[in-house]
C-alpha cells in the first residue's frame, strides 16, 4: 500500500503495489500552497511516511489537543463556540518527511512541523486549499483510511 496526495486535484489516493487505485478521497491543503519552510503553513512535498497512527477506537468527531484526546466530541454547537479552532477530528496519520535537507531535518522536517493526515468538522468540509498545512479529510473518509495503511506507509505528496 501507498499513498498519493495530489495538491493540484486535493485528492488523496490508496494504491496498491502494483500503483493501481483502490479508493480516491477528497482532501483539503494548505491554503497558503506548497513548501516545505516551518511557520510557512504550507504542505510539504515529497517522500514521507506514515510516521504514527494515532486515535484508533476513539469515538468519530474526537477532538485531539497536542495529539491528544481532549475528551470532547466536536458537534456543530462547539464548533459555533470556537469559530477559528483549527480542528483536529477522530484520527491522526503524523507524517514525517524521507528527503533529508527538503522535507526532513532542519527548519523544513515535516514531523516536526506536525503535519498530519487528519479529520475535520465534516459541515465545514471544501475539497478546496482551506488547511493550516495539514492534509484534512471528512471523518468517515479517514475512518476507512486509516483502518487500511499501516505504520511506515510510503507517502508522496505531489502538485499536480
Amino acid at each position: 500500500m501507498k499513498l498519493r496526495i495530489s495538491l493540484a486535484d486535493q485528492v488523496l489516493e490508496l494504491l496498491n503495489d502494483n500503483d493501481t487505485v483502490l479508493r480516491r478521497y477528497p482532501v483539503s491543503t494548505a491554503s497558503n500552497g506548497p513548501g516545505e519552510e516551518a511557520g510557512s503553513y504550507q504542505t510539504p512535498r515529497g517522500q514521507h511516511i506514515v510516521r504514527a497512527k494515532i486515535g484508533a477506537d476513539q469515538p468519530l468527531n474526537t477532538v485531539f489537543t497536542g495529539r491528544r484526546p481532549t475528551g470532547e466530541i466536536y458537534n456543530p454547537e462547539l464548533g459555533e463556540t470556537q469559530p477559528e479552532r483549527d480542528w483536529i477530528l477522530t484520527r491522526i496519520l503524523w507524517l514525517s518527511g524521507q528527503e533529508p535537507g527538503f522535507n526532513r531535518l532542519g527548519n523544513c522536517d515535516t514531523m516536526r512541523r506536525y503535519i498530519y493526515i487528519h479529520g475535520t468538522p465534516d459541515e465545514s468540509f471544501e475539497q478546496a486549499p482551506r488547511s493550516h498545512g495539514c492534509i484534512r479529510m471528512r471523518n468517515e473518509d479517514l475512518v476507512e483510511l486509516f483502518d487500511a495503511v499501516p505504520p511506515y506507509t510510503p507517502v508522496e505528496i505531489v502538485e499536480t
